[in-house]
């Protein structure tokens, strides 16, 4: 008798644990299995959405690589499904620079200024927003919108872009026939290249400017 009182009391303590504890038990552990689920969820989620990105990136350089107005067309597309949809994956701001390039290339200029535009204002990837920053003030300054080019190389300057930025800043001026501040600013330039190869196109921009 000894032996069944000890059993019940053990039993009767288990059912006092449980009716304490056990409603909060399982709700930790329906938690903790909806979590699990909804990270492998997101995993797919993310697998998924990485793989249509690359679909389109895909699609998007091998348009660029083609001739024909058709190519145009399928490149503008996948590039607007690229920053529609898949904007926060890298491929988007990579297929902008490409879709922008190949639009240049074809003298689509106010394409490639829209494609451009849009990665000059996204902050998320810092390195290639100051690469369409420079590049748009290049299409700017093709299409003779001297101001909005400068515009492009102002505020904060990322490190490894001081140079570049003061050489297009001269490229500016000097088309808008400033030529003290084209070559003072390709001065600035000369500083930040150093021994740099392409101090030797901005020292060619000063002398022949100043031998003009």
């Amino acid at each position: 008798m000894a032996y069944d009182l000890e059993e019940q009391e053990k039993i009767d303590a288990l059912k006092a644990w449980w009716e304490r504890y056990g409603t909060f038990l399982m709700v930790l552990v329906l938690a903790i299995l909806a979590a699990f689920a909804g990270w492998r969820g997101w995993q797919w989620y993310s697998g998924h959405q990485a793989g249509q990105a690359m679909g389109y990136y895909e699609a998007l350089t091998t348009a660029a690589s083609q001739p024909g107005e058709d190519s145009v067309v399928r490149i503008k597309a996948a590039s607007a499904a690229l920053r529609d949809d898949y904007a926060d994956s890298g491929y988007a701001a990579r297929g902008v620079l490409v879709a922008a390039w190949a639009l240049q290339e074809r003298k689509d200029l106010d394409g490639a200024r829209e494609q451009l535009q849009w990665l000059a204002q996204d902050h998320s990837a810092p390195a290639l927003q100051a690469v369409a920053r420079l590049r748009l003030a290049g299409v700017l300054l093709a299409q003779k919108q001297y101001a909005a080019a400068q515009d492009q190389l102002k505020g904060d300057i990322p490190a490894g872009f001081e140079g570049l930025y003061a050489d297009r800043r001269g490229d500016i001026f000097a088309a808008q026939g400033d030529t003290k501040q084209a070559v003072d600013a390709w001065h600035q330039a000369l500083k930040v290249f150093g021994a740099d190869p392409a101090a030797q196109i901005v020292q060619l921009k000063i002398d022949t400017t100043n031998g003009a």
